[in-house]
């Protein structure tokens, strides 16, 4: 089999990272060599390769689905929101500078140039690439430049299948709507559509689905259902602790409180947690849920000075220091490590250089142009540790401390730190940590036998591979990827008034 295709979605969080990491799944199991692709994600939730390029965690997962190992190509344009008018710009894995809102059209055709040359590299090496889009391909106020949704599937001659989300409501339409507002050029490319995270009796679905098919004259491929196990890997933003109530939970004795940065990065680091029997996570902004849980967590930021001044607005800083003083389990993860320490100075990230730390850890921070993308090892207390470095700021510890070493950071009675992501990915580690934080703060909890985090990921991508077998025509879905785009898709016109 050769050939591709592009997978959109009619919103943000419709499930186009997770369909494309099903699909991936599915057709490496055939023994396709299938690669993923995304032009451009927009996203502080990413992830290292081995070989230090840093690239989305979706298409990272997506990768692993596919059985390939990750790399820059798969997602060449990585923006990395730093406020509300500005983007950090990761390109082909490696830092290329910053975006404002005023320079993006200026900016457009150097990245657009090099996501289209990714993904000819990728369709040279792969039999197949199944790329993802970004947001909405009917977004028609951003279309001109667009090289993610329709100005990619043009320009590599793609067929679209455009994913809807039930569970929102206003499906029908959005899958009609997402047909009729784009021009003709643009539907020539749109071919199908798959309906996502279904609840119920799908029969009841079917009459309007049909009418859809009738108006657009493009077939829905299938009806996938709601799947409450995937959850892990959540990238956007309105997905950031979507594992919330949707975990085995039942009968948890440590509560851990991991504290929402208005700037968040990388909460991938909460998943492994959160999937740990017997723990409940909870994702919050209030300094009284900070206080009262067994452990806190602050976790990454993509702006380490702002989103602190937004944690002493909030109050939280207190619950902090007051935590330490009681010598309750407090972690910091990279920016939240940085916070905890004794100054940070910042001409790089945040809108303020310098500002003074909470304090709690004997260190201090200064932020470099240059970025440390890496891949680290080490042993803690008899277990191996990996995990991956993302970071602009670099930590110097106080000369004459005595604090524990932790990782690459530092531990001070209950408050321990590290710049490492993903470190609780690892099964022994994790399960250590969380018993010496639990006894810290007199909890009575022990591991559970249970599945690995790693086996419960594998087993999260064989299902999506088999929602796709038992719920989609994967006759015309195999067909719609060799075959490319089809060539009698009718043009659909909204009524004009």
């Amino acid at each position: 089999m050769r050939g591709g295709l592009l997978i959109a979605g009619t919103t943000s969080d419709a499930g186009k990272s997770t369909v494309a990491a099903g699909v991936c799944r599915w057709l490496a199991r055939r023994g396709v060599r299938v690669a993923p692709f995304k032009a451009q994600n927009m996203s502080n939730n990413s992830m290292v390769c081995s070989d230090g390029a840093e690239i989305g965690r979706a298409q990272w997962l997506q990768a692993v689905a596919a059985g390939a190992e990750p790399e820059s190509a798969m997602n060449p344009v990585l923006l990395k929101p730093g406020g509300d008018r500005r983007s950090h710009v990761v390109l082909r894995g490696t830092p290329w500078g910053d975006l404002h809102a005023g320079d993006w059209a200026h900016g457009r055709r150097e990245l657009a140039d090099a996501a289209f040359g990714a993904l000819a590299e990728l369709r040279e090496r792969f039999d197949v690439v199944v790329c993802e889009g970004a947001g909405s391909p009917a977004e028609t106020n951003l279309r001109d430049g667009d090289y993610v949704n329709m100005g990619l599937a043009r320009a590599a001659d793609l067929p679209v299948l455009v994913v809807g989300d039930v569970d929102r409501g206003g499906l029908l339409a959005a899958l009609a709507g997402t047909v009729g507002i784009v021009d003709e050029a643009d539907q020539a490319h749109l071919a199908a559509f798959l309906v996502n995270k279904f609840r119920g009796d799908a029969t009841l679905l079917e009459p309007g689905l049909r009418s859809v098919a009738e108006l657009t004259g493009r077939p829905v491929l299938g009806v996938l259902p709601w799947l409450p196990d995937v959850w892990l890997d959540s990238e956007d933003a309105l997905a950031i602790a979507g594992w919330d109530g949707h975990r085995p939970g039942a009968g948890a004795t440590l509560r851990v409180a991991a504290v929402r940065f208005p700037r968040v990065s990388n909460a991938t680091d909460l998943d492994p947690l959160a999937a740990e029997p017997g723990v409940d996570v909870t994702v919050t902004a209030d300094p009284d849920v900070v206080a009262a849980a067994d452990v806190a967590v602050l976790p990454g930021t993509r702006s380490t000075v702002d989103d602190l001044a937004w944690l002493r607005r909030r109050g939280i800083d207190a619950a902090v220091r007051h935590r330490a003083e009681k010598g309750r389990p407090v972690l910091g993860i990279c920016g939240g490590y940085q916070m905890l320490g004794r100054a940070i100075t910042d001409g790089v990230e945040s809108t303020d250089d310098e500002a003074a730390g909470l304090g709690l850890l004997p260190m201090s921070v200064a932020f470099r142009a240059d970025k440390t993308l890496a891949t680290p090892s080490t042993q803690w207390r008899g277990h191996d540790v990996s995990g991956y470095e993302i970071h602009h700021g670099v930590a110097e510890h106080d000369r004459g401390h005595t604090s524990e070493p932790f990782l690459d950071g530092l531990r001070n009675g209950a408050v321990w730190g590290t710049m490492w992501h993903g470190v609780f990915e690892n099964d022994a580690f994790r399960r250590a940590w969380l018993t010496q934080a639990a006894r810290q703060t007199g909890v009575d909890w022990t591991p559970a036998d249970a599945p690995g985090f790693a086996e419960r990921r594998e087993a999260m991508l064989d299902g999506l591979a088999d929602a796709i077998e038992e719920n989609v025509d994967t006759a015309a879905l195999e067909k719609l990827i060799t075959d490319g785009v089809p060539a009698d898709l009718p043009t659909l016109k909204l009524t004009q008034h």
